[in-house]
């Protein structure tokens, strides 16, 4: 229980000092992987056994046990605009715990560079014309290990990860950061979790040139704003949930999962304070034979101001399907993979492949 208790006293401390942090930080990582997690509308936490546990909950990465699985994800934002591409790998150890390895990629290209289009003597060159790209990368190294506590259904997991962000040749940022997780299943197929996401309070330190920036202001060009402090901090994030496994029938099943997501400032969640801020979403999936999958969930349920003042509860609901032959799984989402965006609903299709699976 010592592991428990350190965690909770981490968290209690950041929270304390949110003060001196951002609200919004490396959104990019809370965007989500997995076709089969967005059409259940994020809830996974408990349940999640595979591969993609490096980014939902690394103590699911137990559940590759006999042999090493893939996972790749494309999807375009913003129509087309911008970029989102993840990759993840899973290994068992000797040692009975599982590696996981994954790397995210958002980011915006071709972005045409003007700064240098006009010369100090008001002339328009256009050879001068060039393009960069802005985007955030991070890459992760996962690590889980069952029976903890002498306990055969207790798994617990961690993660670390680094993280870089680029605009152009404007600024640059690396950063560093630690996430947790366990999982606890019963006998009965109940499904219990915790995943606590940047429990260091994940840091970006910005590098900053100064005479591009200049350049931009002199052309009256707008960009995205550098922070104001060369330390950027993210406050940490917790998810609990809860799922059961239930059998219709011998070749139907459904698996539903209920989760709480808290994050340590005031933000437009259902329930909100200046220190706390959480809402719940739920999620569930259907299967028939455990080949053919049908998926729905609803998620970002908080409170959203109209133009006129008032308030009123949104929410996001999500669908998806699924097909598993052998170690194969391919998987399809209809969901906002931005989560808190007024952006349209995209098509999500991500690939799995279990090579335990391929051998039977």
């Amino acid at each position: 229980m010592k592991a428990f208790y350190n965690l909770f006293f981490l968290l209690i401390c950041y929270t304390l000092f949110s003060q001196s942090t951002r609200k919004y930080s490396n959104e990019f990582l809370s965007i989500g992987v997995d076709a089969r997690a967005f059409g259940m509308g994020n809830n996974v936490v408990a349940n999640t056994s595979d591969v993609n546990s490096v980014y939902w909950n690394p103590a699911g990465l137990t559940g590759v046990k006999e042999n090493w699985q893939a996972a790749a994800m494309h999807a375009e934002y913003f129509q087309s605009i911008a970029k989102y591409d993840y990759v993840a790998a899973a290994f068992p150890t000797r040692s009975g715990g599982t590696i996981g390895f994954s790397v995210i990629r958002f980011g915006v290209d071709d972005i045409i560079n003007t700064t240098e289009l006009i010369d100090s003597q008001g002339n328009i060159d256009y050879n001068k014309l060039s393009t960069f790209s802005t985007a955030d990368y991070a890459g992760t190294v996962s690590y889980a290990k069952g029976n903890f506590l002498n306990n055969p259904n207790l798994s617990i997991g961690g993660s670390a990860k680094v993280v870089y962000r680029h605009i152009g040749k404007f600024a640059t940022s690396y950063g560093f950061g630690l996430d947790a997780g366990l999982q606890y299943h019963t006998t009965d197929n109940f499904h219990f979790g915790v995943m606590a996401r940047d429990i260091t309070t994940t840091f970006n330190v910005w590098n900053i040139d100064e005479d591009e920036f200049k350049k931009i202001e002199v052309q009256g060009q707008t960009l995205n704003n550098p922070p104001e402090e060369d330390i950027e901090l993210t406050l940490p994030k917790l998810a609990l949930g809860v799922g059961k496994d239930i059998e219709i029938n011998e070749k139907f099943g459904i698996l539903a999962e209920l989760n709480l997501n808290f994050q340590f400032a005031e933000t437009n969640d259902l329930i909100s304070t200046s220190a706390l801020s959480f809402s719940p979403s739920a999620g569930f999936e259907l299967n028939y034979d455990k080949m053919i999958f049908l998926r729905g969930g609803v998620n970002n349920v908080q409170f959203e101001t109209n133009f006129d003042g008032n308030r009123r509860v949104s929410f996001q609901p999500n669908i998806g399907i699924g097909f598993k032959y052998r170690g194969i799984s391919i998987d399809y989402a209809l969901t906002d993979i931005g989560d808190k965006s007024i952006a349209l609903y995209s098509n999500i299709f991500s690939l799995k492949f279990d090579m335990s699976g391929w051998l039977e």
